[in-house]
């Protein structure tokens, strides 16, 4: 059964950093794009980073500049390195692995206070 879970979220005061980490497990072979997305309450999600398997990445616009996706292809590992992060930036973030199918996270709480 494939699996994606995320580490990493938690409470951080605005100008901080947080890492996101999402491991895909029952995956035995190579993984296509993979991503993070976000969610505000009473919003839609939304894209925040993908990265390819080749290491092309894309981000939002809102993000650019402070934050870094990367890849394990070893370790079917995406990771999310967020600094200077802002009150807006508060949501759950969930990841993303398009396989046969896509396949998403149970997603973690980042919460930047002011």
């Amino acid at each position: 059964q494939v699996q994606l879970v995320e580490s990493g979220g938690g409470l951080v005061q605005a100008g901080g950093s947080l890492r996101l980490s999402c491991a895909v497990s029952g995956w035995p072979f190579s993984i296509n794009t993979m991503g993070w997305y976000r969610q505000a309450s009473g919003k839609q999600r939304e894209l925040v980073a993908t990265i390819s398997r080749g290491g092309s990445t894309n981000y939002a616009d809102s993000v650019k500049e402070r934050f870094t996706i990367s890849r394990d292809n070893a370790k079917n590992t995406v990771y999310l390195q967020m600094n200077s992060l802002a009150p807006e930036d508060t949501a759950v973030y969930y990841c993303n692995a398009e396989l046969f199918s896509s396949y998403w996270g149970q997603g973690t709480q980042v919460t930047v206070s002011s």
